[in-house]
């Protein structure tokens, strides 16, 4: 429940710090006092969006910060799920700069603005006028029924498994598309990988083949060049190899007389060893060297094979082309893999479908057992409230397969006037018998809901008179199980509160500000006196405001 309320530099707030308590909690003040100031600022600490419109001092940031004792609404999962510090009395807080940067606190730890809403939400129900629109929704008329039913556990159970069923669906739709695609393109891969095989492809061929045509296309002049360096290296009659065999007689002899000549004659040695090798080398290479055409043919061939699928393929080497071959490979054998993927999953989405099926039944059953007591329930508290003629009927219908919900379809059909048949909401009630009807509904789930406060903002409007003191029984038989807090312009509804407090506005240097207090007993007389009859209160105005709040006790 809310423990406390700061407001800093919020629209026509200055500054507010006010305590807050369990039970009916009353708000009252003149039109345009700053009900709806304040109502806003707790919107913000709910994870509202906000605006630098808010601020009152356009230099100063705005700050807002609400104390929430939490300690009884098992909140401890949510705090560990978003790595929080889970304290009893938890505080949420937002700031708004004057740039409009807004930032949100929960325990003094920053979080996003979606975390601050998850939590708001798990705390205060704010219930303005406009709210009633929410009653002809089929997603809240159905979480009534499941709240009333106690089954809120097993529903999110169901749809966090109907979750999953989708995903599921959504997995095999993809492979179903994958393999569509394998499919229609498997003749050609095929093609291309039966060409590739077809081929041979051997690492490391084609630079041995272009080394080998570059040999027969220039045979004749390799040939006699390795046949004139063969001349001069050893064959002819003034050849390098005997010219240096003189050269080394000569310094054979006076090797013994200088270390120098001793190394250069070593030198030439071994320079005869090399060239020698080397004449050996090309008299043994130059036979070897002829021209063949049908040898030439054939590499040539090859070769252009090898050239046209590297093009083909846009690629420069054969060992690009053997691994686009493995590619082809796997990409063929995939289409397989897919098949069986297809029908692993195909079994699954129907093992989750039955269990879903199972769970949607149980769910459907308890929601059908609640039906009757919900009507009658409801039909009761807003007989209470002014409409004792009132017909409340919940339609129940199944859906043809389960959806996010179950299998069931709910609709809420109402009608205020004797001898009528209940039809849809939209079609009958007007703007107080919806706003009646709604709060005998929140009256009801409150007694099972977790919520720990909710804030009706003017739930009195289209009433008046006796309806609006019962409606203020209504507020505090709600008050007995969660934190209420009215914001309302109906006397009867003030005497109800245990807790009263007073927005009002003042003009200080010039400025308007909005300020609120708590009042005592005297004041309370004073504030619903002057709702029953103006500005002048009459003495019989006070004393029916006496009255009033004596009818509490």
């Amino acid at each position: 429940m809310l423990k406390s309320l700061k407001i800093k530099n919020y629209a026509l707030i200055e500054e507010l710090e006010m305590n807050f308590y369990s039970g009916l909690s009353v708000i009252t003040g003149e039109t345009g006092a700053g009900k709806s100031i304040l109502l806003g600022a707790i919107s913000l600490i709910l994870g509202k969006r906000s605006d630098t419109q808010v601020l009152k001092d356009k230099s100063s940031k705005c700050v807002v910060e609400g104390i929430f004792h939490v300690n009884d609404y098992q909140l401890q999962d949510f705090f560990k799920k978003h790595d929080l510090d889970y304290e009893p009395h938890t505080i949420l807080r937002r700031e708004v700069s004057a740039k409009g940067k807004s930032r949100a606190f929960i325990n003094d730890t920053p979080v996003s603005l979606n975390v601050l809403k998850e939590l708001g939400d798990k705390l205060v129900d704010i219930h303005s006028q406009q709210s009633t629109i929410t009653l002809n929704d089929s997603d809240f008329q159905l979480a009534v029924v499941d709240n009333v039913a106690g089954i809120t556990k097993m529903v999110n159970q169901y749809r966090m498994k109907f979750s999953q069923y989708k995903d599921l669906i959504h997995q095999l739709e993809d492979l179903k598309e994958k393999e569509q695609k394998f499919v229609a393109e498997k003749d050609y891969s095929q093609f291309l990988y039966d060409e590739l095989v077809a081929a041979g492809l051997d690492p490391g061929e084609q630079k041995k083949l272009e080394e080998q045509l570059s040999v027969l296309t220039h045979a004749e002049e390799i040939k006699s060049r390795l046949f004139e360096s063969g001349m001069l290296l050893s064959e002819s009659d003034d050849n390098i190899i005997g010219k240096l065999e003189e050269l080394k007689n000569l310094l054979s002899k006076v090797t013994t007389y200088h270390a120098s000549i001793e190394e250069i004659f070593s030198r030439i040695d071994s320079s005869l060893i090399d060239l020698r090798d080397i004449s050996d080398e090309i008299n043994r290479l130059e036979p070897g060297i002829e021209y063949h055409p049908d040898q030439f043919e054939q590499v040539n061939n090859r070769l252009e094979t090898l050239y046209r699928l590297e093009q083909k393929h846009r690629v420069a080497t054969v060992e690009e082309l053997l691994d686009i071959q493995d590619e082809l490979h796997e990409k063929l054998a995939g289409i397989m893999t897919v098949k069986d993927e297809i029908e692993q999953l195909t079994a699954s989405i129907d093992v989750i479908y039955n269990e879903l099926l199972t769970l949607a039944g149980k769910i459907s059953e308890q929601r059908i057992r609640s039906l009757a007591s919900i009507e009658k329930d409801v039909m009761g508290s807003v007989a209470k409230m002014g409409i004792p003629d009132a017909r409340v009927r919940i339609q129940h219908t199944l859906n043809d397969a389960p959806d996010h919900d179950g299998i069931d379809k709910i609709k809420f059909l109402f009608n205020a006037n004797k001898g009528f048949e209940p039809v849809d909401l939209s079609s009958v009630a007007s703007g107080g018998e919806l706003s009646r009807l709604m709060l005998s509904i929140k009256s009801l789930i409150s007694q099972k809901n977790l919520l720990p406060t909710i804030i009706f903002d003017e739930i009195d409007n289209g009433i008046s008179g006796d309806v609006a003191g019962r409606v203020g029984d209504v507020l505090l038989q709600t008050a007995q199980h969660m934190q209420v807090i009215v914001i309302t312009h109906l006397p009867q509804i003030a005497g109800k509160g245990s807790h009263h407090y007073l927005v009002f506005k003042q003009s200080v240097d010039d400025t308007t500000r909005t300020y609120m207090k708590r009042i005592d007993d005297e004041e309370r007389v004073e504030e619903i006196a002057k709702m029953l009859s103006g500005p002048d209160t009459s003495l019989a105005a006070r004393e029916t405001a006496k009255e009033l709040l004596c009818s509490l006790t």
